[in-house]
């Protein structure tokens, strides 16, 4: 696809769906594609599987559109995921509200009423017959306590630290879904921004504040014969914030990694393109967008498409991981350009076919 389709995809309403599919292999496009046809990330999450099957078939002979075999099976991955988070959420919820009423809670499980449960609280005040009734309900509901604790003490130990990982990752993300509102504006290289937002010079030297918080942590857990983390991980921001620089966070660094990375690898194209989109009166997150694809043309120069290579191959880069909708556009650049030198190879050696001796 040329650059400005790119262009115009990146800035059309995704509807949740990057995120939904973000880590099961579906290419950017193909998102695209299934939000052009009205679908949202909600809207597939209501779906059945016949209706999902439906949704893909009209997709691939409707609208032309070549849908991969792995991403069949990824749509659906990635559906069944974000249902089972929605409904261990929404247990963790129910587990919470429970927690602040437990005689109630309990009582209700063994089908009892409400008012049952009040008829026994004042047999208890008056001391009346039904005390022993009321020992043993409590005795019932301490015994439930102790296996449900029992149970979070097993499964909190067979997950471990990937568990709490697991767990941060998803609470900052939410965080960052709540952020209704980019905390940077477009500024040129050098310009002060004015007002409560910062400009993009202050968003690059986060990154290095970043690297520099790494090192530290790269000290410490070598001095206590500790593993050593090579990329800026988890590990890194929650060192970040007990240093009280609360401003680094997982999902703001996540966000414009991709453009740190163009500022990095070319930075008379970065400045060219702030310094247009400034002039232009363009937001951050369109901006954003903009920056995929001078870092898709500079992959297919230097190597091929391999975006992880040229990550890895520089100083302040290797350090962070490649963003997966990067990876994506990479990916399907190389597959269109393989596909295109196929096809010219296969049309320049038709005209020759006829002078090929046959064997008999």
């Amino acid at each position: 696809m040329d650059p400005e389709a790119f262009a115009v995809v990146g800035l059309r309403t995704m509807g949740g769906l990057e995120e939904l599919f973000e880590a099961y292999g579906i290419r950017y496009l193909t998102a695209s594609r299934i939000a052009e046809m009205g679908f949202t990330a909600n809207t597939l999450l209501d779906m059945k599987e016949e209706e999902l099957d439906d949704m893909m078939n009209s997709l691939s002979h409707i609208f032309r559109w070549d849908l991969l075999v792995g991403e069949r099976y990824g749509i659906k991955a990635a559906i069944r995921a974000e249902r089972r988070r929605l409904l261990e959420a929404d247990d963790r919820r129910h587990h919470l509200h429970s927690t602040d009423h437990p005689l109630l809670d309990a009582l209700s499980h063994q089908g009892l009423s409400e008012e049952q449960v009040v008829q026994h609280t004042e047999k208890d005040q008056v001391g009346g017959a039904g005390s022993a009734d009321t020992a043993g309900t409590t005795r019932g509901v301490q015994q439930q306590r102790k296996k449900h604790r029992h149970r979070h003490r097993i499964t909190a130990a067979r997950k471990g630290a990937a568990a709490e990982e697991v767990e941060e990752e998803e609470e900052e993300e939410e965080e960052m879904r709540r952020q209704r509102e980019h905390p940077f504006i477009v500024t040129e290289p050098g310009e002060v921004a004015r007002g409560k937002k910062n400009g993009l010079d202050y968003l690059f030297h986060l990154y290095d504040q970043c690297r520099d918080f790494l090192l530290q942590v790269q000290s410490l857990a070598k001095e206590r014969g500790e593993k050593c983390p090579t990329k800026v991980t988890n590990q890194v921001f929650r060192y970040a914030k007990k240093a009280g620089a609360s401003y680094i966070n997982k999902p703001k660094m996540r966000h414009y990694v991709h453009c740190y990375a163009l500022h990095c690898l070319d930075e008379h194209a970065s400045n060219a393109l702030r310094k247009s989109f400034k002039e232009r009166g363009e937001n951050v997150g369109a901006w954003r967008q903009a920056c995929y694809h001078p870092l898709v043309t500079i992959a297919g120069r230097r190597a091929g498409w391999d975006i992880d290579a040229i990550f890895n191959a520089h100083p302040r880069l290797c350090i962070w991981y490649v963003p997966t909708k990067l990876r994506q556009l990479c990916h399907a650049h190389r597959h269109s350009s393989a596909s295109a030198a196929s096809s010219a190879s296969t049309s320049t050696s038709a005209p020759n076919a006829h002078h090929l001796d046959l064997p008999y």
